[in-house]
């Protein structure tokens, strides 16, 4: 038989005597500068550094990575906030539930979010009516994906739901849509009531009335008949030039729906600045339900709306009547408390990604602090212009 070959000997190069040789000028910095790499816990630097040092990047890369955040953004847009394809200019989706149908039950339910000035408007009307033991709220938040949530800490009051959606879904024709706030909720119905701001308020004017003056608001009437007319005029100027203006503005998709969008917010700001000037609120010396709707659109514009949506032609600082007349309503009883400026902030610059990827909240200006807004305002020597027609105030 033939004998098996022994296992070739392992090489071995045999060093030169002598110390090992040290590396060249070229090798020692590389790996110097490896090694420095290699230090960083960031795995996306580390890769950069290796690709193209310190150095810009590349322009291809540059120009395909805007590109695709172009798309991208496009895409999130269309979702987050509509807009006319032709145009670029933000469509608003009409409300669900945009009217209060037939007669709810008398266990109401009210679902908001602090961020949000068409919640808000709900939380103002129920204080200055003292009808906070009357109708019970749960406060939603916004969720990573921007969803309006419930936490721990701010946990669905009525059916210890997760989401605002799963509550909307309990209702008996269950629920397809954006799940908004505002909610008026019929607790004992397990129905909607209504989702659109401005018809809740109205119900919640007409609930105080039939509660004997509110429980507490000292029977003030935000909705009274003598003035319902001029109050829907108002309301047709504030809400598409300013409250949905500002709108407008932040989620424009095309420069000139930005450029038309921003004209008619200041023009109306201008407007709405020189009738302030000589009356204490938009119908005379009586506080409605316009000058309701119209604050918690200026109390969030230094705050958020300047800078975020790009609201840059004047601050409302700079605006003396509508500052003052800010102030005035920010410190009628219980107004201040609906007010959560770290809530506000939080929920625009850190949930609206499209607007602000990096998430990074600025500093509250000056005017926007407890200080300030506690000024005195000096409005109530105003003459009333009570009666004078909207086109004399130029804004019909």
């Amino acid at each position: 038989m033939w004998a098996t070959p022994s296992p070739p000997l392992p090489l071995r190069l045999r060093r030169p005597p002598g110390p090992p040789p040290r590396p060249g000028p070229f090798l020692t910095r590389h790996r110097r500068r490896l090694n420095r790499i290699s230090a960083s816990q960031d795995p996306l630097s580390t890769l950069s550094r290796l690709l193209w040092g310190r150095a810009l990047p590349p322009a291809q890369l540059v120009l395909a990575v805007r590109h695709g955040w172009t798309a991208a953004w496009q895409v999130l847009m269309r979702q987050l906030a509509p807009s006319d394809p032709a145009t670029g200019a933000f469509t608003r989706t009409p409300s669900r539930f945009p009217a209060v149908v037939g007669t709810p039950s008398s266990r109401l339910h009210l679902y908001v979010g602090l961020p949000c000035p068409w919640a808000h408007r709900t939380l103002v009307v129920r204080a200055l009516l003292g009808l906070e033991a009357r109708l019970p709220v749960s406060v939603a938040v916004p969720g990573d994906d921007g969803a309006w949530s419930f936490t721990p800490d701010s946990p669905d009051g009525l059916y210890g739901k997760r989401r605002l959606r799963e509550v909307y879904a309990v209702r008996s024709g269950g629920f397809e849509g954006r799940a908004s706030v505002p909610l008026l909720w019929d607790a004992e119905r397990r129905e909607v009531v209504c989702n659109e701001s401005i018809e809740i308020i109205k119900y919640l004017c007409g609930l105080a009335d039939a509660d004997g003056g509110g429980g507490g608001g000292g029977g003030l009437d935000l909705w009274p008949s003598e003035l319902r007319q001029d109050i829907d005029r108002w309301y047709g100027v504030i809400y598409p030039s300013v409250n949905n203006g500002v709108y407008r503005c932040g989620f424009a998709q095309s420069q000139e729906a930005y450029d038309a969008a921003a004209s008619e917010l200041f023009g109306a700001l201008d407007r709405l600045e020189a009738h302030l000037a000589s009356s204490r609120y938009l119908c005379g010396d009586r506080l409605t339900l316009a000058d309701v709707c119209l604050f918690t659109t200026l109390i969030r514009f230094d705050l958020v709306y300047n800078t975020l949506f790009r609201c840059t032609r004047r601050k409302l600082a700079e605006y003396p009547s509508l500052h003052a007349y800010t102030r005035d309503i920010y410190q009628m009883p219980r107004v201040a408390d609906t007010c959560d400026m770290e809530a506000i902030m939080a929920g625009y610059f850190k949930t609206l990604f499209p607007l602000n990827p990096g998430g990074i909240q600025p500093l509250r200006p000056a005017s926007c602090d407890g200080e300030s807004l506690l000024r005195p305002h000096g409005r109530e020597a105003l003459p009333s212009a009570a009666g004078t027609p909207l086109e004399a105030a130029a804004v019909s």
